[in-house]
């Protein structure tokens, strides 16, 4: 059964770094997130599937729920305290919450927006807050076979029994409440859709939510072939900061873009000779990928839970779990409006301030989405089963905590290297390797803005120290950056050498000791962040068609 905190703001305030914001205040923050109505053309659906539609928007509102419950145990309570303030200050503080889906801001390492809340709990609502990390760490070293898998797994919380004593609780117990009314959602759905595959997964997916067991849902999420595409589950684990194990709940739902996705489908087929010229040591790479590698694109309609705060994503890579992955592979989800939207809103602007002159030409939008496309891509190639200390284990278990913003730097400066490959060989236009580095640039900036408490935020700052030392990116007397496309082309090679070396090796210290020096923001790149205040930090999608659905 789902826990739901009676107290909830009975804990102690913590000192901000700056005041805490007016209504004034939150209003100019909520202002960096540019508004974008999204507006889908539904007239083509039958009536049956815009039946089942509505109800996945409708269950994706119940995984928001979840998601909130994850993040911090006081969230949905506040959420209720922040709702019932009508006045002006009260719809700010709301706004704002919901914007970043709790209290602190992700864009400023975490600092509370709101009075009387705790410091952001690293461990978010994944392990008990009255224990330390190295306590569950050691108590984890204790089990051994299934017992240590449930307790690592990404389907599990942490927490302690009455005679203090660590447990794990599967997921379908721990949201039992919310996932049984996920669950009818998704069979009513299934129940209306005349679209094979689309029932198939609906039908597994639900089953998973109460069995607690994804990997059939995660194939038939692979095999997915339909009009409407929905991803809705426990996926990313970029809100465990303690080790970087538990899977979060998050839901994108969508519509395919049939035209676009046949235009891509031929990079599927480009996936081994990427692999067998990866650019380490030949035993480090997969002889033999996963059967399938779909990639779809898509324009969605509704977000909600890891999907929906902060930060958009234009794309993801998905299962993670290593078991589907090293089976079947993985697929790749390309969000077309609101890669449109970046790109004209934020990414346009970024590089008239920060490029040189002769560089702000040559940024593309092609060059854009192919690069979005490769890094997913890449987040399927390279190291993911390893060997360390003789023991089997995954290299996100091995990295913890760092294995986030290495695995999303390696997918940057792979995805780069992979597009190079396909220019020489053809399969990309010849003329992309003008555009390509310097969007790729422009788009650093931007993914620098969402802070480096961010993994891929952080894993940019790696990314472009690395390349200022290394000459591919170099500094004018003017403050432009600008590119060197020869020594860009070795930093990145060398760059993706080290980065999946980290993670063939298991090496926690390496790449611990890498996050934190290169990690960081330097001052010629701090100071051209600051001229980008005008700039829209990210979209904030309003889903009006979404909306519309859920108020019929």
């Amino acid at each position: 059964m789902s826990r739901f905190p009676v107290a909830l703001l009975l804990v102690c305030s913590v000192a901000a770094a700056e005041p805490l914001p007016d209504a004034a205040g939150l209003n100019k923050l909520a202002a960096q997130y540019a508004p974008v109505e999204l507006r889908l053309d539904l007239a083509k659906l039958p009536a049956n599937e815009l039946a089942a539609l509505t109800r996945l928007v409708q269950a994706a509102e119940v995984i928001d729920g979840i998601f909130l419950q994850q993040d911090w145990a006081g969230n949905e309570a506040l959420l209720l305290r922040l709702s019932a303030d009508k006045s002006p200050e009260g719809q700010a503080r709301l706004r704002y919450f919901l914007v970043q889906k709790g209290p602190w801001d992700r864009q400023k390492d975490y600092q509370p927006f709101l009075a009387n809340v705790p410091a952001h709990p690293p461990e978010a609502n994944f392990y008990p807050s009255s224990s330390t990390k190295e306590e569950v760490e050691k108590w984890i070293a204790t089990l051994s076979g299934p017992e240590k898998e449930g307790a690592m797994g990404f389907y599990s919380v942490i927490r302690k029994t009455s005679d203090g004593k660590f447990r794990y609780i599967p997921y379908n117990v721990e949201y039992q409440n919310e996932l049984e009314r996920a669950a009818r959602l998704l069979e009513e759905a299934a129940g209306l859709t005349q679209q094979p595959s689309l029932k198939k997964f609906l039908s597994a997916r639900a089953a998973a939510f109460r069995s607690n067991e994804y990997v059939e849902s995660d194939v038939a999420w692979m095999e997915l072939d339909a009009s409407i595409e929905p991803t809705i589950g426990p996926y990313e684990t970029y809100e465990d900061q303690w080790f970087g194990y538990k899977a979060a709940f998050e839901a994108v739902i969508a519509l395919r873009d049939d035209a676009e996705t046949a235009k891509l489908s031929r990079f599927a087929a480009e996936l081994q000779g990427l692999e067998d010229a990866l650019p380490i040591d030949p035993k480090q790479r997969n002889p033999k990928l996963g059967a399938l590698a779909p990639i779809r694109v898509v324009n969605q309609l509704y977000a909600t839970g890891d999907a929906g705060h902060a930060v958009k994503s234009v794309a993801y890579n998905l299962p993670n779990d290593e078991r589907v992955t090293r089976e079947h592979g993985s697929k790749r989800i390309m969000l077309k409006n609101l890669q449109e939207a970046k790109f004209k809103m934020i990414l346009v602007p970024i590089a008239r301030a920060a490029l040189a002159a002769a560089d702000q030409k040559n940024v593309d939008f092609d060059a854009f989405f192919t690069f979005v496309l490769m890094h997913e891509l890449m987040h399927g190639l390279g190291p993911h089963d390893i060997q360390v200390g003789g023991q089997k284990i995954t290299a996100r278990q091995a990295l913890k905590e760092t294995a986030s913003a290495i695995e999303e730097a390696k997918a940057d400066v792979a995805g780069m290297w992979a597009m190079q490959r396909l220019v020489e060989k053809g399969t990309l236009p010849k003329a992309m390797e003008k555009t390509m580095y310097v969007t790729y640039l422009a788009g650093a900036f931007r993914t620098l803005r969402f802070g480096t408490s961010d993994a891929h935020g952080k894993g940019m700052a790696v990314q472009l120290n690395y390349l200022l030392d290394h000459g591919g990116v170099t500094v004018g007397k003017d403050g432009a950056f600008a590119v060197d496309a020869a020594k860009m082309k070795e930093g990145l090679t060398g760059l993706t050498h080290d980065l999946m070396t980290l993670e063939a090796t298991g090496d926690h210290d390496g790449a611990k000791k890498l996050l934190e020096t290169q990690g960081v923001v330097r001052p010629e790149v701090q100071k051209l962040l600051g001229r980008l205040k005008a700039v829209p930090v990210d979209i904030d999608p309003v889903p009006v068609t979404a909306q519309g659905l859920l108020q019929k």
